[in-house]
C-alpha cells in the first residue's frame, strides 16, 4: 500500500520542499492552499 501526506500550504516554501522531499521517498503527496485574497488594496500608497 502506497503512502499518502497531505500538505497544507503545499505552494508556500516549506511546503513545497516537504512535498518534494516526500515524493522522493515514494509518497503520494496531495496539497491544500489558501485561496486568494479578496481584500481590495488598490487604495493603499
Amino acid at each position: 500500500m502506497k503512502k499518502r501526506a497531505l500538505i497544507n500550504g503545499i505552494t508556500g516554501q516549506d511546503g513545497a520542499y516537504f512535498a518534494d522531499f516526500l515524493l522522493k521517498k515514494g509518497y503520494e503527496v496531495h496539497g491544500i492552499k489558501r485561496r486568494s485574497s479578496l481584500f481590495n488594496t488598490q487604495r493603499i500608497d
